[in-house]
């Protein structure tokens, strides 16, 4: 019985792209695994406090001699790297804020980013897992396009999901999102419509891929 771990960071609720596309893939991982188990956190209605200086050193200090605060502060982020650890695959809806990730989500990998367990360590306790980020955003960041050097989602979490947690990453990017909404953007809604229904599609052949091999 496999568990996914997802992640939804878009404050768009029903409106928001990242998570319809999470959607599919998720409904498509349920439809292989009917009694498989999915940890869900919704980091925008539900956001994760900031790390603080507690809990950040108590990830450098030995369990053994962490003050009472420490011990305290700490709690929440072991639980959020058990959810990771004990995942067989990870999804996460990372639409673009300002050129970047959601500030719930950067909070969330600042909790389970932990030296010498998840990172920076022969062995990272999460390597290996597959993790589906769905990584909307409202205009084209694509290569060759005017804002290619503007992208600063996908390269970001493939360094620190692929290169520092060791995870499997897989990315599916509905561009032009904002198009229906933007006037001078109108010429781009047949793309944005295309772009949208690639990624349904690529959502539900992924979900359902993912969970067929990690059954078998």
């Amino acid at each position: 019985m496999a568990t996914l771990l997802h992640l939804d960071s878009s404050l768009n609720g029903d409106n928001s792209t990242s998570r319809a596309v999470a959607t599919v893939f998720r409904q498509a991982w349920e439809s292989q695994h009917p009694e498989g188990k999915v940890i869900y956190r919704d980091l925008a209605a539900d956001p994760l406090p900031h790390i603080d200086a507690a809990a950040f050193y108590a990830g450098y200090t030995d369990p053994a001699e962490r003050t009472p605060e420490q011990q305290a502060a700490f709690a929440l982020r072991e639980t959020l790297i058990q959810e990771l650890e004990e995942a067989d695959a990870v999804l996460i809806g990372a639409p673009m804020h300002n050129y970047s990730i959601p500030s719930t989500l950067k909070a969330w990998l600042d909790h389970v980013i932990v030296v010498g367990r998840t990172v920076m360590t022969e062995q990272p306790s999460a390597a290996g897992k597959p993790v589906t980020v769905v990584a909307s955003r409202g205009g084209s960041f694509a290569p060759g396009t005017p804002q290619e050097g503007r992208e600063y989602v996908l390269n970001y979490l493939r360094m620190l999901l692929g290169d520092f947690l060791g995870l499997e990453t897989d990315f599916i990017v509905p561009e032009l999102t904002m198009a229906p909404a933007m006037p001078a953007m109108a010429e781009l809604i047949p793309l944005f419509e295309a772009s949208r229904t690639k990624a349904h599609q690529d959502a539900e052949a992924k979900g359902k891929a993912l969970a067929t091999r990690l059954a078998s």
